[in-house]
């Protein structure tokens, strides 16, 4: 697993090439906010999410390595924090050093190396586990780096370059076993977890399905369920839970503190004006009188917050509880699939370009032009081909179970689903191997015009997409 990372002589030209686009992406970031995240500041949290803003990506990654804490959804990313504690202790020796935030600098060195190596680890997977030939292993990397959002996560400060990452390398030791015939032992499937769940808990489960996989019937074993997958998802929960107790719970008692005071501070101060403004002695009356006015209060407040993005487009949920309340019924699932799904993950919209959906931007937005339902078209047609030419490929199947899991989540119970495609970064490269399949079936002509039109396709939104991330980014 260590030797994997060492960049072979057929690949070194192509790591420059990532090299270099990625910097280059990850400077226009930089250039665009650097005057005002350069500055020291007493409340990180507060500056990074005002000012930041591509589409609904969230910097927290810089706030955890400006000043270390607990920045994420510790439920949905467990380990994260810590992953980013000796970032912030490069950053807070830089801090030292030159006096100013390098927290920019220090994620972009991050991302750009990540960003290099699951361009290679996808490479390989077209090379080695499909076995495609150079030019057309080149040629499906390069598609599934073109789609919008794989390229967004390569410079946002978000976690799904980090997830897309390990769920590529999951996906290439999983292939390489089932083609060399060879199992997946527990430690290997445990480290796998480790950090495909610490990045983003329910990608953990893809790490079992992968171990699935690739041991076939001897996953099911009674001690391979007890060790393998109930004792390590019983102590990232423990942690979890631990986790919350220690950095989350005080936080969140403080906040609930808070807010009775306020609601007893302004409860006192409109009985003491119900008080002076009415000739009512009687107490009960008193306080009936000041129910109502606080009742009257707290449905003006509802109503203006029904108004807010933040609330109105989140869609309703199944039910209250802590986890079910991130559930959604209400978005359309069809409108979604063609705007979004299959849409904005891959090619822009340009209107309410890169807008957040907490912000402002509609859930479902159109494209101008005829010419970009065509393209979706044509790449929702080739990922269906490839699903009916690759349907005897357990490796393909291997790749589609992680992105039917998504889909269970985003389209099923409606997790995320107002902005679904910022999570495409934990599926995009699914459609292109699925794809990719196909073209393992094609020889001659076929293949050729299966080439050209990857080719095509490939150069369009590289040009399309980096057109309108350089616009927002330097314009707008």
């Amino acid at each position: 697993m260590i030797n994997i990372f060492k960049i072979k002589k057929e690949e070194r030209g192509l790591a420059l090439v990532i090299l270099l686009y990625t910097l280059v992406l990850n400077a226009l970031v930089i250039i665009k906010y650097y005057d005002k995240f350069s500055l020291l500041s007493d409340n990180y949290r507060r500056l990074f999410l005002k000012i930041f803003n591509i589409s609904g990506f969230d910097p927290l990654t810089y706030e955890a390595v400006s000043k270390w804490t607990t920045s994420y959804n510790i439920f949905r990313h467990p380990f994260l924090a810590f992953f980013m504690y000796i970032p912030y202790q490069i950053n807070h020796g830089l801090m030292l050093l030159t006096g100013h935030n390098c927290v920019q600098f220090v994620i972009a060195a991050i991302y750009v190396f990540f960003a290099c190596y699951s361009f290679i680890f996808l490479y390989r997977i077209f090379r080695e586990v499909i076995e495609l030939k150079k030019i057309d292993s080149l040629l499906f990397t390069m598609f599934t780096f073109s789609f919008a959002y794989v390229m967004l996560a390569t410079m946002v400060p978000d976690h799904f370059l980090l997830s897309m990452f390990m769920l590529i390398v999951t996906l290439y030791i999983s292939g390489l076993k089932m083609k060399k015939q060879l199992s997946m032992t527990r430690l290997q499937s445990l480290i796998l977890f480790f950090f495909t769940a610490g990045v983003s808990l329910n990608n953990g489960v893809k790490t079992f399905l992968a171990t699935w996989f690739v041991n076939g019937k001897r996953f099911w074993h009674p001690k391979n369920i007890i060790l393998g997958v109930i004792f390590p998802s019983v102590m990232i929960w423990g942690f979890v839970r631990v986790e919350y107790h220690i950095f989350e719970f005080p936080h969140f008692k403080a906040r609930q503190i808070a807010l009775e005071k306020q609601k007893a501070k302004n409860k006192h101060k409109v009985y003491e004006m119900y008080k002076d403004t009415t000739s009512e002695k009687d107490q009960a009356k008193i306080a009936s009188g000041v129910d109502r006015i606080l009742k009257k209060q707290e449905a003006e407040t509802l109503r203006k917050q029904s108004l807010n993005p933040e609330v109105s487009h989140q869609g309703k949920p199944i039910g209250n509880g802590t986890f079910i309340s991130w559930t959604d019924i209400s978005t359309p699932r069809g409108m979604t699939f063609v705007e979004n799904l299959f849409g904005e993950s891959i090619q822009l919209h340009q209107d309410n370009l890169l807008g957040d959906t907490l912000k402002g931007r509609p859930v479902i937005v159109h494209y101008r032009w005829i010419f970009n339902y065509v393209v979706e078209g044509i790449i929702v047609l080739l990922f269906a081909l490839g699903l009916f030419f690759g349907r005897k490929n357990k490796f393909m199947w291997l790749a589609v179970s992680f992105m039917a899991f998504d889909m269970l989540l985003h389209l099923g119970l409606g997790f995320g689903i107002n902005e679904i495609y910022i999570m495409s970064p934990h599926w995009a490269f699914v459609i292109t191997i699925v794809i990719a399949c196909l073209a393992k079936k094609l020889d001659g002509k076929k293949l050729v015009a299966l080439r050209s039109m990857i080719c095509c396709l490939a150069a369009y939104l590289l040009i399309y997409n980096t057109a309108l991330i350089v616009e927002y980014l330097t314009i707008l």
